[in-house]
């Protein structure tokens, strides 16, 4: 235990109630649910609860959240077991009453079984390897939807990031609707609008050769985020003499080859961009100069990049389905994903129409300020709560 002048003490239960959190997710290069989990470790220490967090991961890192909370190390055991009998017995050790999961790997199920005194709780963010297994390698969507048909007996309450997820682990996963919360994800604080934009473009064009107006995606390259169908409509933009590169943001997932293929085809080598992973820190100025951000996913379980454009005034157009409407609202354009042709209308309708980008800019950032990370660590420990208390 370290730091403990830093702990703020604002409940009863705060030193009853222990609340374990598999953590190793934030010690890698963060993307979607290592950001999730980072960011709710954070808030719920600024929420004055990190005395009762317990951190559970497999080595010492130099992250500041385990200084201010209890930190956990699963131990090594030979014969590459220690994701088998490592996290149980370090769970058993630290003596926690409360488990979150922010995501299932096919590593955590004997701890469901093993550690049956501890109340389990367990963050869906979407059902795609089930429901769009062709955009998942083979032995990635068997495992992730064997493992969740096996555990999800035994898990004591489910959070969803958004009211789609419920509805899909209802239909597909006959959950009860009683064992299933919403709680939607948020925006980080570094999301913001910056002022001084020459500064950026010098920065950007400095670090990632980019030195002309722009059209924005970020998201992992991945078959479900459907980039082919944003390749086909910005090639009709460029016959519409558009100046614009298209730049994308994001590291390789999988099965991301017709990416690549598309731009070969049109020939877009020149105006596309990729720059792989960029740190948040990077990503804001992104987000800050791009004219217009565009999400064409298939299907998202909540789809955090198009609030992050919102909450720095940058346009969006997103997909109609899923999660997004609920993320976007009336903030920005939604339309079938599959419609190349409709997608390149309303990207040129935006790029040629100064008062339109104002107007999306300014929806957007009032619909980010609904959204907070603070709401979802004070909604998510009334979670813990009332699974501790059996409610």
């Amino acid at each position: 235990m370290k730091n403990k002048d830093n702990f703020v003490k604002t409940d009863l239960y705060a030193e009853k109630m222990k609340v374990g959190i598999i953590s190793w997710l934030i010690d890698i290069q963060r993307t979607g649910v290592c950001n999730y989990t980072y960011s709710l470790i954070e808030n719920l220490i600024k929420f004055g609860k990190a005395n009762s967090l317990y951190l559970i991961h497999y080595k010492r890192c130099q992250e500041e959240v385990y200084t201010k909370t209890h930190e956990v190390i699963i131990p090594k055991i030979p014969f590459k077991l220690t994701n088998v009998f490592g996290l149980p017995y370090a769970i058993a050790k630290s003596n926690v009453d409360i488990l979150h999961f922010p995501e299932h790997w096919y590593g955590d199920v004997l701890t469901f079984f093993l550690n049956p005194k501890v109340k389990k709780i367990l963050t869906i963010h979407d059902l795609t390897p089930l429901l769009y297994t062709e955009t998942h390698t083979k032995q990635f969507a068997f495992l992730w939807n064997s493992t969740l048909k096996l555990i999800k007996s035994k898990i004591d309450m489910i959070i969803a990031v958004s009211q789609n997820t419920k509805n899909d682990c209802i239909k597909y996963l006959n959950i009860p609707k009683e064992k299933i919360k919403v709680i939607y994800e948020a925006s980080d604080e570094i999301y913001q609008p910056i002022n001084n934009k020459e500064d950026l473009k010098e920065e950007l064009n400095k670090k990632y050769g980019i030195n002309s107006p722009f059209i924005l995606y970020v998201g992992t390259l991945e078959k479900r985020k459907n980039i082919p169908t944003l390749i086909k409509a910005f090639y009709k933009l460029k016959k519409m003499k558009i100046t614009h590169k298209l730049v994308i943001v994001g590291k390789k997932g999988w099965k991301y080859d017709d990416i690549f293929e598309t731009i070969e085809a049109l020939n877009l080598q020149k105006d596309v961009i990729f720059t792989g992973y960029v740190p948040r820190e990077d990503l804001v100025k992104f987000y800050n100069l791009a004219d217009l951000f565009v999400y064409p996913s298939l299907y998202e379980g909540f789809g955090l990049p198009p609030l992050e454009a919102m909450a720095c005034g940058c346009p969006v157009i997103t997909s109609n389905t899923s999660s997004l409407p609920e993320v976007v609202g009336d903030a920005g354009i939604m339309l079938n994903p599959h419609d190349v042709e409709g997608l390149a209308e309303v990207i040129y309708e935006i790029l040629t129409d100064e008062g339109l980008r104002k107007e999306l800019s300014k929806k957007g950032l009032e619909r980010a300020k609904l959204f907070s990370w603070r709401k979802t660590a004070e909604e998510t420990w009334k979670v813990y709560e009332e699974v501790y208390h059996g409610k």
